[in-house]
């Protein structure tokens, strides 16, 4: 499976690099600039990109500006988005496209190799990958509060869950509850939020993701 890395900083890159050659992906690129990403993932077409957000020349959002302006030309392109930062407006844009995998981790919060190699495989694959900072974030963050206000602390606590990719079975276990509680919780969560429920985890989130950005949201 075909990589293409973007991390400004040397030794992360490299420390990247090595792990993710060890689990059976090849890097086609490691690049450090905004620039750089965007004409390496156009040029080699990756199953997925591992991209931070802020990267040289500003040190502000050319990582996602380079991710999401690949996403408009290779549509589902996976972007896995690793950073100390939530980039609110660009972050929305990316999540709430709803086409390929998509995944935003916190650096300090990828607590080992198995957890990342994880994320990076489900989005490669067409799923999602958040951290739950991340969509609290969008969440105390969104225009739409009365609605979200609407949910309970277990209802937050599913949608967080939802939101890391977990299917129902591994938000019960989680959670220590049973099956049919966490159906019921999210059956509550999408009438709330007036979203019409999916079967599937990773597309629940997507549309959670455009609702909150303000997208018109349909059953798929």
């Amino acid at each position: 499976m075909r990589v293409v890395l973007a991390e400004d900083l040397y030794l992360l890159r490299e420390g990247l690099t090595r792990l993710l050659e060890a689990h059976g992906f090849t890097i086609a690129a490691a690049v450090e600039t905004g620039p750089d990403l965007l004409s390496a993932l156009l040029e080699h077409r990756p199953e997925v990109a591992v991209v931070d957000v802020r990267l040289p020349p500003t040190f502000t959002d050319e990582g996602l500006q380079a991710a999401l302006a690949a996403r408009r030309q290779i549509r589902g392109l996976p972007v896995l988005v690793l950073s100390q930062h939530v980039q609110q407006l660009y972050a929305r844009e990316l999540l709430a496209d709803g086409s390929g995998g998509v995944g935003y981790l916190l650096k300090d919060r990828v607590f080992n190799a198995g957890q990342f190699i994880d994320a990076v495989r489900r989005v490669a694959a067409g799923g999602t990958a958040m951290d739950p900072d991340v969509i609290g974030t969008l969440l105390q963050s969104s225009a739409r509060a009365e609605p979200l206000q609407r949910l309970s602390r277990r209802e937050r606590e599913v949608l967080g869950l939802m939101a890391e990719g977990c299917s129902n079975s591994a938000i019960a276990g989680r959670l220590t509850v049973s099956d049919g509680a966490v159906a019921k919780h999210i059956a509550n969560i999408f009438t709330k939020l007036e979203l019409a429920p999916d079967e599937d985890a990773n597309r629940r989130v997507l549309a959670v993701l455009a609702y909150l950005n303000g997208s018109p949201t349909t059953s798929r």
